[in-house]
């Protein structure tokens, strides 16, 4: 199976070349979509012989970035879905022989790995979120209390990284995805933007068509992770993470997991305001809960979102594309 490598990027200047490097070790095709970065990620991508180009002129968010990754690697029978801030060390080829050993196979992931060699625990492999997980996370009881019941089984906490296993939300960072399940699926949920859930919808997605998603220990990449978040102002740190996060709510949820989901944002993004206004001694914190608010608000009349819509094509007229 020929297979691709996708990596997304957005002021990733600063990592991305050891991640390509290390991907063009392994795939026979590696395409970075930059979404209009400030820095010179697109340039540093171009100037590694092999690899190939998409430059937006806006940013057009993770989710819509992917599709139009995979309708670019439309000769690549799986795409890997990787973070500019993972270097791929091993294992490519096992996942790719476990999608071609199993035609109900959507998705194949290894561990992410940490600078000790050690599995990223709590982030690697997940458990799709409950009402209560997302609620836990909203008030901030999972980093309170990070051993109890209902993260431990989120974040699989006790999970055996050493051994193959049907696992049920792996880290978008890294993600080998058949293109069959992926044209099936409908591609990534746009709506979810610019950033987060996106892949947790996309996996849940799989998972409800009877899709099965796969663990193998022998693929492995180093993530130092959150290179870009980390750029983001506070503000809209908190806009994006919770928006996405009610935008999975509504569309997975019954009502009542809706309403306590909801509930917990506005009940824990209330002392994270008062905060900012005493650190920042100023009332803008306290005009972005009122958009958290009113966000939650809003989700809860909406009901539940339509399955995801169709990818993008690749050739977008505000696309500048570059193959080396």
């Amino acid at each position: 199976m020929k297979t691709g490598a996708l990596i997304i990027t957005w002021n990733s200047a600063g990592v991305l070349r050891p991640c390509l490097e290390a991907a063009l070790r392994h795939a026979a095709r590696v395409l970075v979509v930059d979404n209009a970065s400030a820095d010179n990620s697109r340039e540093v991508a171009a100037s590694v012989p092999g690899v190939e180009v998409i430059a937006n002129r806006a940013n057009r968010g993770f989710a819509a970035a992917a599709n139009q990754g995979f309708a670019a690697l439309d000769d690549c029978g799986a795409v890997l879905l990787l973070n500019p801030d993972a270097i791929l060390l091993a294992g490519l080829d096992a996942l790719s022989a476990e999608l071609e050993a199993s035609a109900d196979v959507a998705v194949a992931a290894g561990a992410l790995v940490d600078e000790t060699s050690q599995p990223q625990r709590g982030f690697s492999v997940r458990a799709f979120p409950t009402p209560a997980a997302l609620a836990f996370e909203s008030l901030g009881l999972n980093r309170l209390w990070p051993r109890n019941p209902v993260n431990r089984r989120y974040r699989c906490l006790d999970f055996d990284y050493s051994a193959a296993a049907d696992v049920e939300q792996p880290a978008g960072a890294f993600l080998l995805i058949r293109r069959e399940a992926w044209v099936q699926a409908g591609g990534f949920d746009e709506g979810f933007h610019p950033l987060w859930f996106e892949d947790v919808d996309f996996l849940k997605r799989l998972h409800a068509a009877g899709f099965r998603v796969r663990y193998l220990p022998a693929a492995r990449a180093f993530h130092a992770g959150a290179h870009s978040i980390r750029q983001l102002a506070w503000d809209s740190r908190s806009l994006y993470w919770y928006g996405s996060l009610l935008r999975y709510t509504v569309r997975h949820f019954r009502l009542p997991g809706a309403f306590m989901v909801a509930a917990a944002v506005i009940l824990g993004s209330a002392p994270k305001a008062a905060t900012g206004m005493i650190q920042r001694r100023s009332i803008q914190p306290l005009g972005v809960y009122g958009q958290l608010v009113r966000l939650a608000m809003g989700c809860l009349r909406t009901g539940r979102s339509k399955p995801g819509t169709a990818p993008v094509g690749a050739r977008c007229a505000d696309d500048i594309r570059s193959r080396m």
